[in-house]
């Protein structure tokens, strides 16, 4: 297959993206805007692939997206280009109404015209996967309630009310248009090149480096963490043998609290690179809740799990022991992040 993916150069997009290069023969077009979130350099292993193409394009510019579904000829788009940070939409939501919103509408509306223009065997076999999120759902009270494809959408952040409306939007496009669209709802991702703004890769530099490891609240807050290689397994499942029109909620049966987490990654840190003194648990500092911040997440997978055979590989412990050493190894990435020149050096092919 030919499938373009847009937000390639995100955390998620780009483990999608090395999972299709080194796993299977599917040929990938990288259109990203490069926003802060974005970065090249977690693509370098498969840059040089001729089975992949990078095209920097903001998913609203309808003309420019135009133009590489003409020329790249997709058979399979998977939309991951999302603004995605909570507490950045809460300073600053504009962009997430932008991108999330409007910029679907357009990457919808491109998607359209070019798959109008299909012969009627491609046509029928042309796919629009849909990459959300399990925060659409709001949060979950009940200790032994899950999210499932039915739950009702009740966001609380401007992050999640974006995805939300972007999930409509898709789900109308094929509702009224006929465009063969599948979605997926995950749960929160963690492991390699995730970006130092988020909890895991946060907690693991900012102990590295001394500093104190916030924890929202009283850190009871509980998500379902997916490691992102089982989660780009999942997606390329989905968007090969998922049935149009319909949902897959993506977990990886791994509950924990936020201090949970927290606690365990000073005790990987404790045994993989100790401090001289005293213990990475003694950097803890709580402080002050985000607002409308949910409660508990927790997905059930048994959907795509019963119809398309997909299941987690890594469990919480060896995942997350997986992330640390990479971090430990891959300082150098990091701290290109942190000092900003990896938006600076930027070097990336034309289409």
């Amino acid at each position: 297959m030919r499938i373009l993916i847009t937000g390639g150069a995100g955390f998620i997009g780009s483990a999608l993206i090395r999972h299709l290069l080194n796993d299977t023969q599917h040929h990938v077009l990288n259109l990203d805007k490069l926003t802060y979130a974005g970065n090249l350099e977690s693509l370098t292993g498969v840059a040089n692939n001729p089975r992949y193409s990078f095209l920097q394009a903001d998913i609203s510019d309808s003309v420019l997206v135009g133009q590489a579904l003409a020329e790249f000829q997709p058979d399979a788009i998977m939309h991951l280009a999302a603004e995605s940070h909570v507490d950045r939409s809460i300073d600053g939501p504009a962009a997430f109404i932008q991108t999330n919103i409007v910029g679907t509408y357009a990457l919808l509306e491109a998607t359209r015209a070019y798959w109008l223009a299909l012969s009627e065997a491609r046509k029928q076999a042309f796919r629009f996967h849909h990459i959300s999120t399990d925060e659409v759902y709001g949060d979950l009270h009940g200790v032994d309630d899950l999210f499932t494809e039915s739950t009702p959408y009740a966001p609380s952040s401007p992050y999640s009310a974006s995805k939300a409306a972007s999930d409509h939007l898709v789900r109308a496009w094929h509702r009224t248009y006929g465009l063969p669209v599948l979605l997926t709802n995950c749960s929160n991702n963690y492991g390699p090149y995730h970006f130092p703004e988020k909890l895991i890769p946060l907690v693991i530099l900012n102990a590295l480096d001394g500093k104190p490891l916030p924890v929202y609240g009283n850190g009871q807050q509980v998500r379902d963490w997916l490691y992102v290689e089982d989660h780009a397994r999942a997606l390329l499942k989905v968007v090969t043998e998922g049935r149009v029109s319909e949902t897959y909620n993506i977990g990886g049966h791994n509950e924990q609290t936020n201090l949970h987490v927290v606690e365990s990654i000073c005790a990987l840190l404790d045994e993989l690179a100790p401090r001289q003194i005293g213990t990475y648990k003694d950097l803890i500092k709580f402080v002050q809740d985000r607002p409308g911040h949910d409660l508990r997440y927790a997905i059930d997978a048994g959907k795509i799990a019963r119809e398309l055979g997909w299941a987690p590989e890594e469990t919480f412990a060896s995942g997350l022991r997986k992330t640390v050493r990479w971090y430990l190894d891959n300082l150098d990435w990091c701290r290109r992040v942190q000092d900003g020149s990896y938006q600076r050096e930027r070097l990336g092919a034309s289409l």
